[in-house]
């Protein structure tokens, strides 16, 4: 099989979407498969007349042997030109409706939304990331079922974590520094627990949302807990890894999440997570290894992670949890080798 990868640049992005792009792609190429990426100029490109007109370009490159699968975050790029996507075996690989990204204003949202429920039910096969984002295409965007094939995220092998082994608690969140995130969110929770030892680092970049990355640094001041938050902007996997291996509890806040790979990361280390239940991110959660909050509710949240925090014992129970839970979630070869047999070619 020969596949064309179209995905907004650049492929090395540090997210969770493209991560899924690049354990997809070397995957493929692991069994056999001739199977590439195309970077398309622009990230969420909407009114970028240039943009517009590179995608289209990369499209007609395409070989006609070759089958074109689009990244949902550049799908905005082809809106008109549905007709062109129809003609011929074209495939969608959504992470989440790029509608559902924050910090959009209001005019570009609905451009969003118009190009997706356009060009979603003209693609010959859909492949969402999650069973919570396939519903969401039937339901909203008007996707028929039976062309639309869940492959969720593998995740790779990983020493379990032993924790920080110190006197405070230390908690991660991952994830770029974007308003969907709700970073803001997971502040104000932890600024609540006045009371209690604990450390907060952040992983993420600040460049897709210079603003409000801003805003956070400032809400950190405001707070007046910037002796216990750390901002590390994006991390390389060596980087990462050693942070993982030092983290008691995992935190993340977020609004929306197509399937939640950080998430899914914690849970194989055996680190207990404290989330919500925004768009997918709960579904990997259950009441052993974590608790998993409605999107926003910074009492609840805050009261979760003061049990988390608080009490050793439980944390160390859910910990146990979470690595046995962790073990179950499948791996990026076999993720691979159904992506392969959802192209349906």
């Amino acid at each position: 099989m020969r596949m064309s990868l179209l995905v907004p640049a650049p492929l090395d992005a540090l997210s969770g979407g493209y991560g899924y792009d690049r354990a997809i792609l070397d995957g493929l190429r692991a069994t056999g498969h001739d199977a590439h990426a195309v970077e398309l100029a622009g990230r969420h490109p909407i009114a970028d007349t240039t943009a517009y007109a590179a995608a289209s370009a990369a499209f007609d490159a395409v070989p006609t042997d070759t089958v074109p699968v689009i990244d949902g975050l550049g799908l905005p790029a082809f809106r008109d030109r549905a007709d062109m996507l129809a003609a011929r075996y074209t495939v969608g690989l959504i992470h989440h409706p790029t509608v559902q990204e924050t910090g959009f204003s209001e005019a570009d949202r609905d451009t969003l939304r118009e190009a997706e429920r356009s060009l979603l039910p003209r693609l010959a096969r859909v492949i969402a990331t999650s069973s919570f984002t396939a519903e969401r295409l039937v339901a909203d965007f008007g996707v028929e079922g039976q062309r639309i094939s869940v492959v969720t995220p593998g995740t790779a092998d990983a020493p379990r974590s032993p924790g920080s082994g110190g006197p405070h608690c230390a908690v991660l969140s991952v994830g770029a520094l974007i308003p969907r995130k709700g970073h803001d969110l997971l502040l104000r929770a932890l600024a609540r627990l006045f009371d209690l030892d604990w450390r907060l680092t952040i992983v993420g970049s600040e460049q897709r949302d210079p603003a409000y990355a801003k805003s956070l640094h400032a809400l950190v001041e405001s707070l007046v807990i910037g002796q216990q938050v750390t901002f590390i902007g994006e991390a390389d996997a060596a980087t990462l890894e050693s942070l993982w291996q030092g983290t008691d509890v995992f935190a993340l806040a977020t609004h929306w999440e197509g399937y939640g790979m950080a998430i899914a990361e914690a849970l194989k280390r055996g680190i207990p997570v404290a989330v919500t239940t925004g768009g997918a991110a709960g579904n990997l959660v259950t009441p052993l290894s974590g608790v998993a909050c409605t999107p926003g509710d910074e009492a609840t949240l805050s009261k979760s992670l003061r049990r988390m925090i608080f009490d050793t014992d439980l944390r160390h129970a859910m910990a146990d949890a979470a690595w046995t839970e962790g073990q179950s979630l499948p791996d990026w070869p076999t993720q691979a080798g159904k992506f392969a047999e959802a192209l349906g070619t």
